[in-house]
């Protein structure tokens, strides 16, 4: 049987089920009478043991079921200690590991080392071999799916391929062709030649939640069908070395199906419209129409973004066993708590942000963290932003510390070292290459340092601020926008070219009288109520030909390198929303801009990102 399109889901499923694993064990190690808890990581482990088996990846559902024999102890009151807990990590990592040999098409990886370790035997009633006195009975079974499965199909394949392992097949409507096909169906119906009995039976499937109703009897159904659907071949392994699925997919909801089918109707109801009023000239109603279009494609875009939406949680969940983990190697106490992670993020921008989180977590654990101490992260949403803080309450860092080793570094001149301020002193440590540390640990100081964290963040239009106190800890925050295919612009003119700024990194803006500019030395400032804000010159800093002087001056007023900046632009034409584009080859390769966008008169614009090709000036 051809198993290659099943893969993909097998790979999600049983990768959320290693997830939710995971983020458990780490929590339970302080409340090892959590029967909920032990229950679910059990139904977790059996769960990836029914679907390996039923895929015919043998190791990893020999694993699992050795998992599910430990954790069945702990079921039934044996205490979990912090080395019954580390001993189950090692396994969820080893079954990580075998997953991804199976999504990379590779034979899966060596168990033997991990299952040999001492362990009570007690197998599962699914997996008990049938005693050899017993006389096979026939059970007739009806199993029906909930009706909000996803993937139907699909999964009354893996339930035939499970019941294949407690005996005979000797009927099965719908057959295996047609659950192939795809064709929908929600039941099955079959009988099954086992020596279990019917009590056993429905034991081995009460852990499967997708099971609306499952009915076992030893009568034939009234209605049972003459068509001979015997195995003659249907349950044959599947080539384990079948191409390689697309793993990016996502799931979505029936109810949000639904409504793209009917906003996919009123565009085809408002299109026909559109055509009969511009076709009679009837001006009015065409008007109205080209209203009633708008709103349609904003509901759509509003859809799709809830498609391409994920809580935060799917990215701190692995943040608990990473600071356990740290914590125990380094011989510290540090707790983690999270806030806010229910909160969703476009699916894109986590997996950006991902791997600069976690280090900004382990920093925090080996360099914040002393012997004691908490690390929190906090969500909030903040209008068309998420704001991610990352903050702990050990040491702080010496802007003192860092002047020094910059100025060691030759980054900055010894003048810039005396005038600079402990805010600015602190952006030092996004400089590629700088560390206040003189040797690597394996915790950190190794892989993605704070200079690729700031430029991930940049690189979605995001901002990086990083405030710390001696002796009572540090706060990094990233600003994110909530999705990064639809954003707000504000249009600006400069020597005659119409391009974009992101409305997102905007403060003000503000038409001021040439006068009103002050100097001290090179720099020139304004002053704007009670603050004094550099100024910077869009002309200059893209090295276009300086115009004439103007009485009055169009100033946009900017967050750069964590301050407010004032950039002087020719003009602002307005502000609208529209569709981010990648820039093709080889405008991608241009300093300083975040993509393009098409405006609604067929223009192309340039959406700049000022900091990037202010580059070092700050």
């Amino acid at each position: 049987m051809d198993m290659a399109k099943f893969k993909s889901m097998f790979l999600s499923e049983a990768g959320e089920h290693l997830k939710n694993m995971s983020a458990q064990l780490v929590t339970i190690e302080g409340a090892s009478d959590d029967r909920d808890r032990i229950n679910s990581l059990f139904r977790g482990a059996h769960s990836i043991k029914g679907m390996a088996a039923s895929m015919g990846y043998e190791k990893m559902a020999e694993l699992a079921h050795h998992l599910e024999d430990s954790l069945d102890h702990f079921r039934q009151g044996k205490p979990i200690s912090p080395t019954d807990v580390d001993r189950l990590l090692d396994g969820v990592d080893l079954l990580e590991g075998l997953l991804e040999d199976i999504s990379q098409d590779l034979p899966e990886r060596e168990i033997a080392d991990f299952t040999t370790r001492p362990v009570d035997q007690k197998q599962s009633v699914e997996d008990q071999p049938p005693a050899a006195a017993a006389n096979p009975v026939t059970h007739y079974l009806q199993l029906i799916l909930h009706d909000n499965v996803v993937s139907p199909a699909a999964r009354l394949l893996l339930f035939s391929k499970s019941l294949e392992r407690l005996g005979t097949i000797d009927r099965l409507v719908p057959s295996l062709e047609q659950i192939m096909n795809g064709q929908e169906h929600r039941s099955l119906q079959l009988s099954l030649q086992s020596d279990l009995t019917a009590a056993e039976i429905e034991q081995a499937f009460q852990d499967y939640p997708e099971i609306s109703q499952l009915s076992i009897s030893s009568e034939p159904p009234a209605e049972e069908r003459r068509k001979d659907d015997r195995r003659s071949g249907d349950r044959r392994q599947g080539d384990r070395r079948a191409q390689s699925l697309t793993a990016g997919t996502v799931r979505v909801d029936t109810n949000l199906l639904d409504q793209f089918i009917n906003l996919t109707g009123e565009l085809v109801t408002n299109r026909h419209i559109l055509q009969t009023a511009l076709a009679e000239q009837r001006w009015n109603e065409l008007n109205d129409g080209l209203g009633q279009l708008g709103k349609l494609v904003k509901n759509l875009h509003g859809q799709v973004v809830k498609v391409r939406m994920m809580p935060v949680s799917s990215i701190t969940e692995r943040l608990y066993r990473v600071v356990r983990d740290l914590s125990r190697k380094a011989g510290k106490e540090v707790a983690l708590k999270v806030e806010g992670a229910e909160i969703e993020l476009d699916r894109a921008i986590l997996e950006e942000v991902a791997d600069p989180l976690m280090h900004m977590v382990r920093n925090a654990v080996d360099h914040g963290i002393e012997q004691q101490g908490t690390v929190q992260v906090r969500i909030r949403r903040q209008r068309s932003h998420v704001h991610i803080l990352i903050k702990d309450d050990g040491r702080g860092i010496d802007p003192r510390k860092l002047r020094e080793r910059a100025l060691e570094k030759g980054l900055i001149s010894p003048k810039q070292a005396e005038t600079m301020s402990d805010m600015n002193a602190l952006q030092l440590i996004c400089l590629p290459g700088f560390s206040t540390t003189t040797e690597v640990t394996e915790t950190s100081g190794r892989g993605v340092g704070m200079d690729v964290v700031k430029a991930a963040v940049e690189k979605l239009d995001g901002i990086l601020q990083i405030d710390s106190a001696l002796g009572e800890g540090s706060r990094i925050t990233m600003k994110l926008p909530l999705s990064v295919a639809i954003i707000r612009i504000l249009l600006i003119r400069c020597n005659d070219r119409l391009m974009a700024l992101p409305l997102s990194r905007i403060q003000q803006t503000h038409q001021i009288e040439r006068e009103e500019i002050q100097s001290r030395g090179r720099q020139l400032l304004i002053q704007l109520k009670e603050e004094k804000i550099p100024l910077i010159s869009l002309r200059k800093s893209l090295h276009m030909p300086v115009p004439p002087a103007t009485n009055r001056v169009s100033l946009v007023v900017m967050e750069l390198f964590g301050r407010k900046v004032g950039v002087v632009v020719d003009q602002i034409v307005g502000h609208q929303e529209v569709f981010v584009k990648k820039m093709p080859a080889p405008f991608d390769r241009l300093p300083g801009t975040n993509g393009g966008a098409v405006l609604g008169d067929g223009q192309v614009v340039f959406i700049l990102d000022v900091q990037g090709f202010l580059g070092g000036r700050r």
